[in-house]
């Protein structure tokens, strides 16, 4: 793999002057977001088509690199007040991200799609969502959130807050559905047999993913974008999404 240069992206009080003096790349990551950037809770190893890609930032930068434990809710502080240097765990590209932080180009790009049990009498296809007594529930600060509150007129929505999770809700009766994206849901449909995907019929919300890094640093971003440009070019990209199985989300060059 090509090292990228630093020629043009450094400027005094940079990222990128401060990622190179210091030698470390500091990635913010969401910890449970399986095929992007999970923790395996069995053996505690971090795996994900971007902790691949990290990896592979860091390698070409010839820095070190080093994880910072984020979330969604907490994207846009951790960036501004520069607990990390990038966020790297499919972050949507929301107009309300956008008003706060920068974005590379786009890498992925998933629909919102719906979770339910096998058993649910309420929730059979996409249709049923919206309906009076219907519980739906999402993943507080996610791109889904401001979604569904808009597109939502007779059901129920239900934002959940960490330690509490979207599945355990779900198994536990609380809520009768909850909405997630490509990735996400290939958590469910990988690892437990009760939960069914509810698609919808034609695209109801694409969005694309990109990384985001805190605003008022063109060259940082310029760094960031060429790294993406890269590994679209040379398929790093392509593999590392058909290894977690996110090969049909990729977002070509």
């Amino acid at each position: 793999m090509a090292a990228l240069s630093w020629s043009g992206a450094v400027q005094a009080g940079g990222v990128a002057d401060r990622v190179r003096t210091s030698g470390t790349l500091r990635v913010c990551i969401w910890t449970d977001y399986y095929g992007i950037t999970y923790r395996n809770p069995r053996n505690k190893q971090l795996g994900g088509v971007d902790i691949d890609l990290s990896a592979a930032f860091a390698r070409r930068l010839g820095v070190d690199l080093a994880y910072v434990e984020s979330s969604f809710p907490r994207l846009i502080d951790d960036l501004v007040a520069e607990h990390c240097d990038i966020a790297m765990h499919g972050v949507g590209i929301t107009p309300q991200r956008q008003a706060a932080l920068r974005f590379s180009q786009p890498y992925l790009s998933s629909d919102i799609y719906g979770v339910t049990t096998r058993s649910s009498r309420l929730v059979r296809s996409w249709e049923d969502i919206d309906r009076p007594g219907v519980k739906v529930a999402v993943q507080s600060g996610t791109f889904m959130e401001p979604v569904m509150r808009d597109a939502l007129k007779q059901a129920t929505l239900v934002s959940i807050l960490p330690p509490l999770t979207r599945e355990q809700e779900l198994e536990a009766g609380r809520v009768d559905v909850f909405m997630t994206d490509y990735p996400y849901s290939r958590r469910l449909l990988d690892n437990a047999d009760w939960a069914r995907l509810v698609a919808p019929p034609q695209p109801f919300h694409r969005v694309p993913y990109a990384y985001a890094v805190k605003p008022d640093d063109d060259e940082w971003l310029r760094t960031v974008d060429a790294f993406v440009a890269d590994i679209k070019r040379d398929g790093l990209l392509g593999r590392a999404a058909a290894k977690y199985g996110l090969g049909e989300i990729v977002v070509k060059p």
